[in-house]
């Protein structure tokens, strides 16, 4: 990996780090088989890291907090993807396009929602779904009574529109830092989930 992979901010050396970013890092990348550039750029602010990885947690593992959700996690990975596209967000898209791929078990999907979700393989819920977030990507202040009615109609609870809300408007801090300060996806993260592993 090259400690310099944004143009703008170098990447701290990790040995660095205070002891419990440390070992996140090292967690994730015994588990990825590398590190992916966001925990090492945002790492040069030790209390915005902790604070940005609290809430991603909280948003896209709710169950480590003990609280239960009807999006999946291929769910969550599609709002990341369709409305970090929207906002332009290279990095986003790469990464959680990745994930995006390996949760739903389809290679083509993260491809498909990140160009037009509306002509994507989707189901009519995550459709729904993902015109609400898009609604609060781009036109936030026009959200309304009727888009909940609408969600409603496809099994989505109250909770669950505040999750749809709360993981858009959190990427859209994160593809905003991702772009200014040039984060550049990991080579790795282009083709996972593409091609199916083979069985040995």
């Amino acid at each position: 990996m090259n400690a310099q992979h944004t143009k703008r901010y170098p990447a701290p050396d990790i040995n660095s780090l205070p002891d419990d970013i440390r070992a996140k890092i090292v967690a994730v990348q015994e588990k990825s088989g590398f590190i992916p550039n966001v925990f090492l750029d945002l790492a040069r602010r030790p209390a915005e890291w902790r604070a940005f990885f609290a809430y991603h947690d909280a948003l896209m593992a709710p169950e480590t907090a003990g609280r239960s959700s009807n999006l999946t996690k291929g769910d969550r990975e599609m709002i990341v993807t369709t409305t970090s596209a929207a906002n332009k967000c290279l990095y986003c898209v790469v990464a959680h396009g990745a994930i995006l791929r390996i949760m739903e078990k389809k290679p083509l999907v993260a491809d498909q929602v990140a160009v037009n979700y509306k002509k994507a393989d989707i189901t009519p819920r995550q459709r729904a779904m993902l015109d609400f977030a898009m609604k609060v990507c781009l036109h936030a202040d026009e959200v309304n009574d009727a888009d909940f009615t609408a969600l409603h109609a496809h099994g989505f609870d109250d909770e669950d529109i505040w999750d749809i809300a709360a993981i858009t408007a959190f990427f859209g801090l994160s593809n905003r830092m991702a772009s200014f300060s040039d984060m550049a996806p990991n080579p790795e993260f282009y083709l996972m989930g593409r091609v199916p592993k083979v069985k040995a």
